[in-house]
């Protein structure tokens, strides 16, 4: 099998200077971009390679900005794509995989997602600490590995411990609540989890559970980047009258605080 993991920059960004972080936008949370100083903004629609669907979920802008935040060059992808919308982990993985070809060395994931640990409420801000793949695919499945290498990537400190510390300190400084340490469970979607499903994630060790992530997170480690995670939630998983609505409304009321503590946590990188 060829490898097509590693992918080169695409003509249509070939002429930008190289990036420092990216960051991934998840549902509701694309209002950061607005804060990104100087955009070159280009829809997904005119990169080569981007797996782009016939429709963009709401909330999800479906485009790159590549600029200035925090004092960093950045490469900010304002929505992503999902494995709900008929795509393979490795196509999700696509944002990740064109932020390493730009040059970062950092990736900030961010998703809304549901509450399963019962102390958690709507507006909740988690640093991932964990995730678990419970979605059956992965975007390293067919991959030979780098050059010289394996396919099998650590995932022990899939999210950077420095970085998380970096994250905490930053929070405090910008008096932003932060749950600490979290797990996120992947599940594909993209129906809202059973009351069953939230039950045994639950159980597994779960925090919070989604429908993204994952896939970026697991193909930028094995690109050597390292990642920063944080989950927003949203409702309480599998809650009555939960509905994507209630993500959006949720996004929308916590983006003035998330834009504090990743501009506070960009400055300190």
């Amino acid at each position: 099998m060829p490898d097509d993991f590693v992918i080169a920059v695409p003509s249509v960004l070939a002429d930008e200077a190289p990036v420092d972080v990216a960051l991934i936008l998840g549902s509701g949370l694309a209002g950061l971009a607005d804060a990104v100083e100087s955009p070159l903004v280009v829809p997904y629609a005119e990169i080569d390679g981007f797996p782009t669907p016939e429709r963009q979920v709401l909330g999800h802008a479906g485009q790159l900005l590549i600029g200035y935040l925090g004092g960093k060059r950045v490469a900010v992808f304002a929505g992503r794509i999902h494995c709900y919308q008929g795509f393979s982990a490795r196509q999700v993985a696509f944002p990740a995989r064109l932020a390493s070809a730009m040059g970062a060395r950092v990736l900030v994931v961010t998703n809304a997602a549901g509450g399963v640990a019962p102390e958690l409420s709507a507006g909740d801000v988690v640093l991932l600490s964990d995730h678990i793949n419970l979605a059956c695919d992965n975007p390293l499945t067919g991959w030979p590995g780098p050059e010289g290498g394996t396919p099998f990537v650590p995932m022990r400190d899939a999210y950077d411990p420095e970085l998380r510390a970096s994250a905490l300190a930053a929070a405090a400084e910008t008096d932003v609540e932060l749950v600490p340490a979290g797990t996120y469970a992947w599940l594909r979607g993209p129906s809202f989890e059973t009351p069953a499903e939230v039950a045994v994630v639950r159980g597994l060790g779960a925090d919070v559970v989604g429908m993204s992530s994952v896939p970026e997170v697991i193909a930028a480690r094995a690109l050597g980047m390292r990642v920063l995670g944080l989950s927003l939630v949203t409702n309480a998983a599998a809650g009555v009258g939960l509905d994507h609505a209630e993500v959006l409304r949720t996004g929308r009321l916590a983006a003035e605080r998330l834009e504090r503590l990743v501009l506070a946590i960009l400055q300190r990188l």
